[in-house]
């Protein structure tokens, strides 16, 4: 079955987050890159736009919180989460975070957004040029680089597919060269 149609049976076919029933798609959760049943949830346009544009948000669309926050998906969970977190100035959000209760493991991958911290605790992750790098980006290297403990050098120009970062450190970004995990710094890095 489809990650789609397995989606689609779990919400029965509305939207996850608002209940919409038209122009329903995918949503894979950041930082998660494997697009699974697991770490996707199916919302509505509107929502996925909001989501990934904060400046077009409109507090009023998001009341519907109010009870997806129960949903019993750890991606439903998250994403209801974050958006109550990004609306926390409008006053009504803060009673209901205050009252959602999510496993240990399901508020860690909320809080890798860093929508919970004050814009200026928020460690923001940008590329040798100042663009803003997010997990799942695809980069290359600007320089050679010696590979402590792999014994090779990651050549200039290698692509790097698919980055994860460094929550703690804005000044790496974890990701895969010549099939090694390896740690990164932004300063040697361009995005594509």
């Amino acid at each position: 079955m489809s990650i789609q149609k397995a989606l689609a049976k779990r919400s029965e076919s509305s939207c996850e987050l608002c209940g919409a029933k038209n122009e329903l798609k995918v949503y894979n959760v950041p930082p998660q890159t494997n697009e699974t049943v697991d770490n996707s949830i199916y919302a509505c346009e509107t929502c996925i736009n909001q989501i990934e544009q904060p400046e077009t948000m409109d507090a009023n669309h998001w009341r519907c919180l109010n009870d997806t926050m129960w949903n019993p998906n750890p991606a439903v969970q998250v994403v209801a989460w974050r958006m109550l977190n990004r609306l926390r100035g409008e006053g009504w959000p803060v009673e209901l975070i205050d009252a959602m209760y999510m496993e240990e493991e399901t508020l860690a991958w909320a809080k890798t957004s860093g929508d919970h911290l004050a814009e200026e605790d928020k460690i923001i992750h940008k590329d040798s040029n100042g663009a803003l790098l997010e997990a799942g980006d695809a980069v290359v290297l600007i320089k050679d680089l010696n590979v402590k403990g792999a014994n090779f050098t990651a050549k200039r120009g290698t692509a790097v597919r698919g980055i994860t970062l460094v929550h703690d450190n804005a000044a790496q970004i974890e990701g895969k060269v010549n099939g090694q995990h390896i740690v990164i710094l932004t300063e040697f890095v361009k995005k594509t």
